[in-house]
């Protein structure tokens, strides 16, 4: 079998698409798995051995692009897949398998797409979580009545390249004589996922206190978060913070935060990728709930506030108040750390 995916657009629904990935190798181990998707998330996919081959989407999100998109299916018609599945819930991202002649084509319901995709999954609020959703679609309709019909979920589980990261570690002049917490202040969502930096700032200074270094992952965007961190700082623990944002490529990003004796980020592709890593991980929510992504590993910690407009899941707080990030003290995620990499808890999480 031959199957074809159109996958997500976004890093963190591609970590977790893996699920899907994992559970199709194990239903189908003859299968063949082709995944398009963004240049950005093609990165991930080389770190998941389940996906065959990683096919780039050259169309930008948001570009309908009909006669682009019919030649991409007519191109891909030549491979002769026998499924299609399709992961977004545009109308758009069915087109290509419909023009690529697959006769099989899932997903779930979304923007009118009858007739574009034939095996139509309707019950999507039975499922959840977003990674039961994804993971739904590996199984016939019939037997997916609920999220309680879908055996274990396999988990993500990214690969690691030693030689890239020993080569970052060089370029970048780091080094790992000190225990790491890598931060993950930045979340390309919107401003209602950001917690304060001046609260990222107290929890690395207590860690710098207590002997380790902090290291700042990010995009570009996130460069002027990462230097206000460090900038709350006392002048004399300054040097112990190193920020990484805007200066890694993805797959140095994921070689270097595998090194991190902690994890802390805001809800973004970042904390799917430290869940993946299995690195001991606080995760924070502001406006989204981890009852619809959270992040899939053992070693989780997960703080919010409990004010009653959240969650709300707007890019920006519509009260202008930001209070369920503002008011999320950095004891609460210092005390989130300690319980994560105390003995004890490490010990349990290997039971």
């Amino acid at each position: 079998m031959k199957i074809l995916i159109v996958g997500p657009s976004w890093v963190g629904d591609m970590v977790m698409s893996q699920s899907l990935y994992i559970t199709l190798k194990q239903q189908h181990p003859e299968a063949e798995l082709h995944v398009m998707a963004p240049a950005w998330c093609c990165t991930l996919l080389e770190r998941m051995p389940e996906v065959d081959k990683a096919i780039v989407m050259p169309l930008g999100h948001g570009d309908f692009k009909l006669a682009e998109r019919f030649r991409l299916g007519r191109q891909l018609a030549t491979e002769g897949y026998d499924w299609a599945i399709v992961q977004p819930n545009s109308l758009k991202s069915a087109l290509i398998p419909l023009f690529a002649g697959i006769k099989k084509r899932t997903g779930w319901k979304g923007e009118s797409r009858y007739g574009l995709l034939n095996d139509l999954r309707s019950n999507k609020t039975d499922f959840p979580l977003m990674v039961e959703r994804y993971a739904a679609l590996a199984y016939p309709k019939t037997d997916m009545k609920d999220s309680h019909c879908i055996p274990a979920i396999p988990w993500p589980k990214l690969q690691i390249d030693l030689d890239n990261q020993q080569q970052a570690l060089s370029e970048l002049t780091l080094d790992v004589q000190k225990p790491i917490v890598s931060l993950c202040p930045g979340a390309e969502f919107g401003p209602s996922k950001r917690w304060p930096e001046q609260h990222y700032a107290e929890v690395a200074r207590h860690q710098i206190e207590q002997g380790k270094q902090i290291w700042i992952f990010g995009s570009a965007k996130d460069i002027p978060v990462a230097e206000a961190i460090r900038h709350y700082l006392p002048a004399a623990l300054q040097t112990h913070c190193h920020i990484l944002a805007g200066k890694t490529s993805l797959h140095q990003a994921i070689d270097l935060m595998a090194l991190s004796a902690t994890v802390v980020s805001n809800d973004s592709g970042l904390m799917h990728i430290a869940a993946a890593l299995q690195r001991p991980l606080v995760a924070i929510y502001g406006s989204t709930s981890p009852k619809y992504t959270p992040p899939l590993a053992e070693r989780v910690a997960i703080v919010h506030t409990d004010i009653e407009c959240r969650p709300c899941f707007k890019r920006e707080c519509p009260l202008g108040h930001l209070k369920c990030l503002k008011e999320l003290p950095a004891e609460k995620v210092l005390a989130a750390i300690a319980r994560l990499t105390s003995p004890e808890h490490m010990i349990d999480s290997l039971r």
